[in-house]
């Protein structure tokens, strides 16, 4: 069995703790890490203990998990793969962009060190998802915008940096209302007790929850 598909459970941890991290800037806890991969605490604890002997990932003494050198290069791998088949899928197979995620999770184990490079240089060196998040393997990763469209004041115009992508149901929103990296938004208003925000995009306004808009991550006008 090749190795990439072998070790599909170690890699799909090692990816959401990228995630949650690099990409979110979150600590990275047992429960928290259960929430995203949808299981049980008891079934994280027990891979834990395998990534902890693999010495993928360290515990700090506030159970804060971190990737070790080889766990960051195992996950960037996979990240790297998983967004390349994101951007295969989208640019050249023509899948809805809100489908994109869920199919290259299919894909990306079946990528290999052979085919990897070949698609890279196919899809024209992309460097980043079509959601808006880096592909690992240009160098060090750059540091990303932790503003979102809740931290930013009433009448501000900001850019979208990257969207949250692995929530079908709300990329299919995102891909409705027009909310895309790159798309200018200026917030009209914020109603906190109604817990919602209103954004205008290309003369449009648009009302979503906090929960959502927290999802939304942007760059400030220079």
């Amino acid at each position: 069995m090749p190795k990439q598909v072998s070790n599909v459970a170690s890699d799909d941890y090692l990816t959401a703790i990228y995630r949650l991290d690099h990409d979110e800037g979150q600590d990275v806890i047992a429960v928290r890490l259960a929430d995203r991969l949808e299981i049980t605490p008891p079934s994280v604890a027990g891979m834990l203990k395998r990534l902890l002997r693999d010495h993928l990932v360290t515990l700090d003494g506030k159970k804060i998990i971190r990737l070790t050198p080889e766990g960051l290069r195992r996950a960037e791998q996979m990240v790297r793969r998983h967004r390349l088949a994101e951007c295969l899928i989208t640019d050249v197979l023509k899948v809805p962009w809100w489908q994109a995620y869920e199919e290259a999770h299919l894909l990306e184990h079946g990528l290999s060190d052979v085919t990897e490079p070949s698609l890279f240089e196919t899809l024209g060196r992309p460097e980043r998802s079509p959601f808006g998040y880096p592909i690992p393997g240009h160098g060090a990763p750059p540091k990303l915008t932790m503003i979102t469209l809740t931290d930013i004041q009433e009448g501000e115009q900001v850019t979208i940096d990257r969207v949250f992508e692995e929530d079908e149901q709300l990329l299919k929103f995102f891909d409705e209302e027009g909310i895309r990296p790159g798309v200018t938004v200026r917030l009209e208003a914020v109603a906190p007790y109604r817990g919602t925000v209103t954004a205008q995009i290309a003369g449009r306004s648009i009302v979503m929850g906090t929960q959502v808009a927290s999802r939304i991550w942007v760059n400030r006008s220079k």
